[in-house]
């Protein structure tokens, strides 16, 4: 009798613990669960609740791709982001399947409207050229991660989400490439060892359209700027917004960067409300005496305060380095 009680209540107990993370495959070849990344997507639950890896193994992977705004905890896992790449061609002004343009927002190969969302190894691109504002990765989502990514285009690459929007998005080791204000939008966000190339004669890295009010915008932390072997020719950031924040601590700055290293995008009053700062700063494009009135070197004292915790934290003490890898 106490032999089969053991069992009733063992077997929930084991299944509970195999129901707790759900794994899914896709692969072009048949191997895995789906062969195409957006099925495996619109798999996951609305709303859902439980943690979801998706595992996507090598391949060039076309598809306009979206998680909807009730699919959270979800990972999604490359092989490797040299060979597991995902990308679409829409851009802004391209007719759309239902016969008006696209906007810029709409033209991403990939939107991320869920929370919770981790992203490792992969590439995400629009491979739609230099034909104006293409996005590659939208995230409108909040306590967003990407590790060991890479994010091609050229205008308007990634989009940290519209103005009003705010989230909180980590980046760690992740290489970003454009031309025009290539990384923009609202999130606070924490690029954290990345390598960020400005391609061509694109003159904006950042256009941040940072919200009234919040402490931090975008955050660049010991970050590599490259650019395709232009002099002087590139503005660290410009304010989509008035209120717009990006800071660039000990980081390393290549000779494109334009000694002034900010531009006001003609809008005289933003100078008032911005804050554009550096800390640290090293290589050729590193000129402090030479950067516009308006923005700022910070003290040691002040440059401590920019921890990756404190940053991200909001009301919830989200903290992206003691996430659960999946």
């Amino acid at each position: 009798m106490n032999r089969y009680l053991l069992i009733i209540f063992l077997v929930p107990l084991s299944l509970s613990g195999w129901c707790q993370r759900r794994v899914i495959t896709v692969a072009q070849d048949g191997s895995g669960d789906f062969r195409r990344l957006q099925e495996a997507l619109t798999s996951v639950p609305r709303p859902n609740k439980e943690p979801v890896t998706i595992r996507i193994k090598k391949g060039i992977y076309k598809e306009k791709l979206l998680l909807d705004s009730t699919q959270h905890h979800v990972t999604l896992i490359g092989e490797n982001a040299q060979t597991t790449i995902l990308t679409f061609d829409d851009y802004n002004g391209k007719i759309s399947p239902s016969g008006k343009p696209f906007r810029t927002f709409d033209s991403s190969s990939f939107t991320v409207k869920a929370n919770d969302f981790r992203a490792e190894n992969l590439s995400f691109a629009n491979s739609s050229g230099p034909v104006g504002q293409a996005v590659a990765v939208f995230v409108p989502g909040d306590r967003v991660v990407f590790i060991n990514c890479r994010f091609l285009g050229f205008q308007d690459t990634l989009y940290l989400g519209m103005p009003g929007q705010y989230g909180r998005q980590y980046y760690q080791n992740c290489y970003i490439e454009g031309t025009i204000d290539f990384i923009f939008g609202s999130a606070t966000a924490v690029f954290d060892h990345c390598t960020i190339h400005s391609k061509q004669n694109g003159p904006y890295v950042t256009a941040a359209s940072t919200s009234e009010g919040k402490p931090y915008g975008l955050v660049f932390l010991h970050c590599e700027l490259t650019g395709d072997d232009l002099a002087g020719t590139v503005y660290l950031g410009r304010p989509w917004r008035d209120y717009a924040k990006t800071t660039f601590l000990s980081c390393k700055l290549g000779k494109h960067i334009r000694a002034e290293g900010w531009h006001d995008w003609d809008k005289p009053q933003a100078r008032q409300t911005v804050v554009y700062a550096e800390y640290a700063s090293k290589g050729p494009g590193a000129n402090p005496k030479r950067r516009v009135a308006w923005a700022r070197q910070l003290s040691k004292a002040e440059a401590k305060t920019y921890q990756i915790p404190a940053i991200l934290a909001g009301e919830d003490h989200w903290n992206p380095l003691t996430t659960d890898k999946r």
